[in-house]
């Protein structure tokens, strides 16, 4: 697709700004009615020569996360008292489920809520690629580490069940 120079320019003015391919992707459909694939938004960013900037953790913010990580032994201590199975949604666990309807262009989807409340939508494409689909409420949302291992491990025994 061909844009024009106006929305070249607030392409890579996006990106200057620290924004992500997923917004990007967004504010052209949002602005410009322009809909774009994410692997044509990444390719588009490529032809424009433009390197996508990773956000810098200010000292502030690297310091919650440091408070976090020594504040959630304590939370997982009391959360692997109340597990009592995959996704029983008690004490803060993971829960995974599967949609009953694929996302066009993967092999199985489904939403995952995390251990801290917030919920992401996920996908395995046919390559086998997992990956979790940001929330257009807080897409910078990253999940902690022990969430995601749960995840895994719970999406393994979930598909399993399911005959993937």
């Amino acid at each position: 697709m061909d844009l024009t120079n106006d929305q070249k320019t607030a392409v890579e003015a996006w990106i200057q700004e620290g924004r992500s391919l997923a917004d990007v992707q967004r504010a052209l459909l949002e602005e410009f009615k322009i809909s774009m694939t994410y692997m044509d938004v990444r390719f588009l960013v490529d032809d424009l020569d433009v390197a996508v900037v990773e956000p810098v953790i200010e000292e502030e913010e690297a310091k919650k996360e440091e408070a976090a990580d020594e504040a959630q032994p304590a939370a997982t201590a009391d959360a692997e008292l109340v597990d009592d199975g995959i996704g029983n949604g008690k004490g803060g666990q993971v829960v995974v489920d599967v949609d009953g309807v694929m996302l066009p262009g993967s092999l199985v989807s489904g939403t995952v809520k995390f251990s801290d409340g917030q919920s992401l939508g996920w996908q395995l494409s046919a390559s086998g690629q997992l990956g979790l689909i940001p929330d257009e409420n807080n897409p910078d949302y990253r999940p902690a580490p022990e969430d995601l291992e749960q995840f895994q491990s719970q999406l393994q025994e979930v598909l399993q069940q399911k005959g993937f």
